[in-house]
């Protein structure tokens, strides 16, 4: 009976090396296949990101060069208003001293009336 149980513990013969050997290169095929696909995704998925950042650099230059319009009509309209604005500082000193003209005049009218000059 020794012999026997001897013989019923686990045997590595060269069918049993064959059948394991063969159930396991299908297996570590299937893992480099699918680790090459892997591979290729992430390939693309660099090439994608750096299109996608070409993309957002031109975007953004894009965006300066509205901006920098912008700022120049900004500058434009600043140098409008501030001639407007001296054309109507020039025009208000004019009606200012115009104004004041008329009453030194009035009062100097007036004075003159009392003394009996008129």
């Amino acid at each position: 009976m020794s012999e026997e149980k001897k013989e019923e513990g686990l045997t590595l013969d060269k069918r049993t090396m064959d059948v394991l050997v063969a159930n396991i290169i299908p297996t570590s095929k299937y893992f480099e296949i699918r680790f090459d696909h892997m591979q290729e995704q992430i390939d693309d998925l660099k090439v994608d990101l750096k299109d996608f950042r070409g993309d957002v650099d031109k975007r953004f230059e894009q965006v300066d060069k509205r901006f920098e319009q912008i700022i120049a009509s900004i500058d434009r309209l600043g140098d409008k208003l501030e001639h407007r604005d001296e054309n109507q500082r020039s025009f208000t000193l004019r009606m200012f001293t115009i104004a004041i003209s008329i009453s030194i005049i009035g009062v100097l009218g007036a004075f003159l009336k009392s003394l009996g000059v008129f």
